[in-house]
């Protein structure tokens, strides 16, 4: 599992990992997204057009839109044949380089995956509940650092959540962070963008710097809520957030912990049953936003 952030030198910075511009299918430019999220408060932005013959396989170079208080990482959704449902996979890949190389015609996903990773990518499976993922596809693809746990354009349908699949793997003991993302396209029928990000705690805004905290884990994900501090001191867990309506602790066994009330900010509890198992905390506030740690073994949330 992954040490928390909590604790660390740096601060948070505010970040969304997968969107797209009208390099592939969105309807604004890279000019006009970088400035959407700059203007909403956000600290960095990856673009990840579709990498596809179709669209010329773009990998969007943003660094002229680096500015000293907001940064970008170059990246790309990548896509290879096949899963068991669908004719092609979908990988969020954050970190490559400009002059990656399109896939080969007989190129697989894992392999494909395994590649970007190699380049110096962050690699996540793109949202799983939405294309139908099942456990032994993601099994395949053994250079992924995390699972994409929420897509907000995904929620539309009904399949923004892929939480089962990531505990299913964790269990599994695959090593897995897990993220949360727009997937913005801004076209006229798609939700609101800004709706779902990751917290990287980090020492600088470097892009360097923070793309190596998404590698180590050391980041949250959130559709709402903040989450100040996680930790375990004998056998007891302490969460401390913005108000809250719901806390849970859930993982690798069946059942959670849970409190429920007005205006939460702290919670302490023994951990009984989770003792032994991978973990995460889960936060709700009022208007329904959740924000999730990323999965922790008890020995590394120590406080």
């Amino acid at each position: 599992m992954f040490d928390l952030p909590f604790g660390r030198t740096g601060r948070f910075w505010k970040g969304n990992l997968h969107t797209h511009t009208d390099r592939s299918d969105g309807a604004l430019s890279p000019e006009e997204t970088v400035r959407h999220y700059r203007e909403a408060g956000y600290d960095f932005l990856a673009v990840t057009d579709h990498f596809r013959r179709a669209h010329g396989f773009p990998l969007t170079d943003t660094r002229p839109l680096r500015t000293a208080g907001f940064t970008t990482l170059i990246g790309a959704e990548l896509h290879a044949p096949h899963t068991e449902f669908s004719a092609e996979w979908h990988i969020v890949a954050v970190g490559l380089p400009l002059g990656f190389a399109p896939p080969a015609p007989d190129e697989t996903a894992p392999s494909l995956a395994r590649r970007a990773r190699a380049a110096g990518a962050f690699v996540g499976m793109a949202h799983p509940a939405a294309s139908l993922l099942t456990a032994a596809d993601a099994e395949t693809l053994d250079a992924a650092h995390a699972v994409e746990v929420h897509n907000a354009l995904s929620a539309r349908e009904h399949r923004g959540d892929s939480w089962h699949l990531a505990d299913v793997l964790l269990g599994r003991g695959h090593r897995l962070s897990a993220y949360a993302a727009d997937d913005a396209h801004f076209q006229p029928h798609d939700p609101p963008a800004c709706a779902a990000w990751v917290q990287v705690r980090a020492d600088t805004l470097a892009p360097d710097a923070i793309l190596s905290s998404l590698k180590a884990g050391h980041y949250y994900a959130s559709t709402g809520p903040e989450l100040h501090d996680v930790r375990v001191t004998d056998g007891v867990l302490t969460v401390r957030c913005s108000p809250a309506r719901t806390m849970l602790l859930t993982g690798g066994v069946p059942g959670a912990l849970v409190t429920e009330g007005d205006g939460l900010t702290e919670w302490t509890v023994p951990l009984g049953r989770f003792a032994a198992a991978h973990c995460r905390v889960t936060v709700e506030d009022a208007a329904g936003g959740r924000a999730w740690s990323n999965p922790f073994t008890p020995d590394r949330a120590a406080g």
